[in-house]
């Protein structure tokens, strides 16, 4: 379909260690759970306001997933480019279906970029970014069974 477009964007932080998974395939699989804020200043109070979302991110592209195995941590800003998907589970206790929202990265429009400051080992001013080599048709499409817990 021309005139379509799934892309997604975030600057975040890291709120827990990656998680690393083996797939079925044997390749590996990173999670992330990053947040987002946005802060205001309330007009009627003058209070300071300040809202949070978190975004589930998977990495299937395998270098990506290294990258993040070796360098991020909790607290980590981050740079992603990815794009939505969502997928249906099954609850095992209520049997009922649930639907998950995530960032997927893989395929050539998927980049992750490591942001220097807080928490970071490098220079405040450098950045090391990754971005996905394997087209679409040679990356795993397949979902892992992944834990839907969120990890905080």
């Amino acid at each position: 379909m021309s005139g379509s477009l799934n892309k997604v964007q975030l600057i975040g932080r890291l709120g827990a260690d990656p998680e690393i998974k083996q797939m079925v395939n044997g390749k590996n699989v990173a999670r992330l759970s990053i947040a987002t804020s946005q802060s205001w200043k309330d007009k009627s109070t003058g209070e300071r306001k300040e809202k949070t979302e978190w975004h589930r991110v998977v990495i299937f592209n395998e270098g990506l997933v290294n990258i993040v195995q070796q360098y991020l941590k909790k607290g980590a800003n981050v740079y992603i480019e990815g794009q939505l998907s969502t997928r249906k589970w099954k609850d095992e206790k209520s049997g009922q279906d649930k639907y998950s929202t995530e960032i997927l990265l893989q395929g050539y429009n998927s980049s992750l970029t490591m942001l220097g400051g807080k928490n970071s080992s490098s220079n405040s001013n450098e950045t090391s970014q990754a971005k996905s080599s394997l087209p679409n048709d040679q990356v795993s499409q397949e979902n892992p069974d992944l834990d839907d817990e969120i990890p905080f």
